[in-house]
């Protein structure tokens, strides 16, 4: 299995991919991160047709048992962000 892409060959693949130079790819790369983060935080889904789907979702507050101990906890409500992979994607993973 090959390495995981990181930030920066993201970066360096949009550059190219856009022929642009690595630092204005960079800016288009935070900004479209940072979009996504803030319209999330707003509780919007966010929707790119033939990629999928990033929407957020909340779990209510829960019992739960230590497993070391069998101590019974608390666990507390939370927020969590799930992608949902729309049809081009998963074609295209699928080959």
């Amino acid at each position: 299995m090959e390495k995981p892409l990181n930030k920066q060959e993201l970066i360096a693949s949009v550059a190219e991919a856009a022929d642009l130079p690595k630092a204005k790819a960079g800016d288009v790369v935070d900004a479209v991160f940072g979009t996504i983060e803030k319209t999330l935080a707003k509780g919007q889904e966010v929707r790119l047709v033939g990629f999928g789907s990033f929407v957020t979702a909340t779990r209510k507050a829960a019992k739960g048992r230590n497993p070391r101990t069998g101590e019974e906890i608390d666990i507390p409500a939370s927020t969590s962000v799930r992608f949902k992979p729309g049809k081009g994607l998963k074609d295209a993973v699928s080959k």
